[in-house]
């Protein structure tokens, strides 16, 4: 059995070696490294995977939260509200613009946010939601855009984490992930369902008058080259990235469906068990298992996780500390009693290997030592 890895992106490389290497060549052959055709490929390809109107690549989805939310023209002190449980990302870019987050508690089983306290949350500074669809499942839409809708906000969809995911409406409608807000954001990070190769992100809009306001920004505020139009920053996708990303891009349903069937095996062994509370499925979205994540339940998850290690099994904790407390936003004035439900899952959660090169016999060797552990 070859050695199991949190995250296996060598033996996914190997796979398409060819086809990433012949890419990353006809970069460095034709030498167009910034802005170039592979750029514009890719944005119009991945348009068309996800039938959204505009593709903005950017340099991360950090940059694109930041500069979607400097599109908007908010104004220092207006409130954006978001999830407890999430990415550090999220939030350190609504403080960075002097804007004021507002964190929500999420649910004990999708672990997105939670709608009823999301509403009681709004006040009338509040401007924007952003909604993160977290581990590969997308939120409640249906209810935050009505809720947009009726306290006139905009809404930012985080989807870092859930590219190819589909939510589905009442109506019977059908949309991916990051394509029912004002905005959407997405990371290309490594280890992403589509990653690059270093560091990329994107944004996706079907607003043309916001599509024309991201791209100027995205390029230091600038329209016509020297002549400077608004506050901008410099953030771009590089061309070899995009070359492999249009790759990967091709093979990106393929991947997710990889990951579906990783998570299945794993729901069919631990799913049984009754101190162990596997990944929930809403009824409205796909889930791509971008973590496949576990809620210990009446059991010490550290010592799994330590047992795991010196099995040669990687397990990680997404995430360890909530934002809620964190050092950096002390002065935010969160009343930490109201996530009782993200306190609880930062102290149990433990995601398990999740990748598009697990094999049965390592997801066996995998479930086998958990239920060996919790038999001690």
């Amino acid at each position: 059995m070859h050695d199991i890895k949190m995250v296996d992106l060598k033996g996914q490389y190997l796979k398409i070696k060819e086809e990433v290497d012949a890419a990353i060549a006809g970069v460095i052959e034709n030498t167009s490294f910034i802005n170039g055709p592979d750029v514009k490929a890719f944005q119009s390809e991945l348009e068309k995977y996800l039938g959204v109107k505009h593709v903005i690549p950017c340099a991360n989805g950090t940059d694109a939260l930041q500069i979607a939310l400097m599109a908007l023209n908010l104004q220092p002190g207006d409130e954006v509200i978001t999830s407890d449980f999430t990415f550090i990302a999220t939030v350190e870019v609504i403080k960075l613009l002097r804007l004021k987050p507002v964190l929500v508690d999420v649910y004990p089983d999708t672990f997105n946010i939670d709608i009823e306290k999301l509403e009681k949350a709004i006040t009338e500074k509040t401007k924007a939601i952003i909604p993160v669809h977290l581990f590969g499942q997308c939120t409640n839409m249906t209810a935050i855009l009505s809720l947009a809708k009726k306290h006139n906000l905009f809404v930012i969809e985080d989807t870092a984490q859930a590219i190819g995911s589909q939510y589905f409406f009442p109506d019977g409608r059908s949309e991916f992930a990051g394509n029912m807000g004002n905005i959407a954001c997405t990371s290309f990070f490594p280890s992403k369902n589509l990653g690059c190769f270093g560091d990329g992100g994107a944004m996706y809009t079907n607003d043309d008058d916001l599509a024309a306001r991201l791209r100027l920004i995205v390029n230091h505020g600038m329209k016509t080259r020297y002549y400077y139009d608004d506050i901008g920053v410099n953030s771009r996708l590089d061309s070899i990235q995009a070359a492999l990303l249009r790759v990967k891009l091709k093979y990106l349903d393929q991947y997710n469906k990889a990951r579906q069937k990783a998570a299945s095996f794993y729901d069919t062994i631990l799913g049984v068990h009754p101190k162990i509370q596997i990944p929930s499925r809403s009824s409205f979205s796909t889930h791509t298992f971008h973590q496949y994540t576990i809620v210990a339940n009446g059991f010490n998850r550290d010592e799994l996780r330590l047992y795991l290690e010196k099995q040669g099994i990687p397990a990680m904790i997404y995430y360890p500390v909530p934002l809620h407390i964190q050092k950096a936003y002390a002065d935010c004035g969160f009343n930490a009693a109201l996530y009782p439900v993200t306190d609880n899952l930062c102290k149990n959660v433990l995601s398990l290997p999740m990748h598009t090169e697990l094999s049965e016999e390592q997801l066996l060797y995998i479930t086998n030592h958990i239920l060996k552990f919790l038999q001690f």
